[in-house]
């Protein structure tokens, strides 16, 4: 059976709505998206943080959850620790997309039945919503920024573009504009939703 896990990776956050503690907002984005991924069947999920984020994942991560401490926040690092973990597949996530549908997480990693990377796009760019791979990860696999990375830059440094995949996107919490794309009828993202009110 192949053990597939999705790393949460929580990255600085630019903005914050008004009159709200932007480490509380950073707080309830990730807290979403880690409550989402730990629910997801066929797969497990962690948390990947620097030392001065481990106070937030120690919040929000669920009894038995792992928690990886990196040297540095890069991609390569989160999946190099879930590869030390014995996972045959990881998926490394962003922690500002609390609505996103496990039906995306789920299409992210899907086509490593057949290709050796997925990416998945932030839907507007730039950058990413998550990265999908085999394990041990391939050495052509560059060091990604989250933040700025494009499907693009991943297939151009694979040997042969088709050996990645490119999955739906789904949009970020990154600006004001943002925030008028929740739909509050959709289930989910609690956390995100009482800090703004409900």
């Amino acid at each position: 059976m192949t053990r597939r896990v999705i790393v949460v990776l929580p990255g600085p956050v630019a903005w914050a709505p008004s009159e709200t503690d932007p480490a509380r907002w950073r707080s309830a984005l990730t807290e979403d998206v880690v409550d989402l991924v730990a629910t997801l069947a066929e797969v497990e999920p962690a948390i990947a943080v620097t030392a001065p984020d481990r106070p937030l994942a120690d919040a929000v991560a669920w009894p038995g959850m792992p928690v990886y401490d990196l040297p540095a926040r890069r991609v390569g690092a989160a999946l190099d620790a879930a590869t030390r973990d014995g996972y045959d597949q990881a998926a490394v996530l962003v922690a500002d997309a609390p609505d996103v549908p496990g039906l995306i997480l789920g299409k992210l990693l899907r086509p490593l039945t057949s290709r050796t990377v997925a990416v998945a796009p932030a839907n507007p760019g730039p950058g990413l919503l998550g990265l999908a791979t085999r394990l041990p990860a391939p050495d052509w696999l560059p060091e990604l920024d989250l933040d700025t990375a494009d499907p693009g830059l991943v297939r151009a440094a694979a040997p042969h573009p088709a050996e990645v995949a490119v999955a739906p996107g789904w949009r970020r919490l990154r600006t004001p504009a943002d925030l008028s794309t929740l739909d509050p009828a959709v289930e989910g993202w609690d956390a995100t939703r009482m800090l703004l009110g409900g």
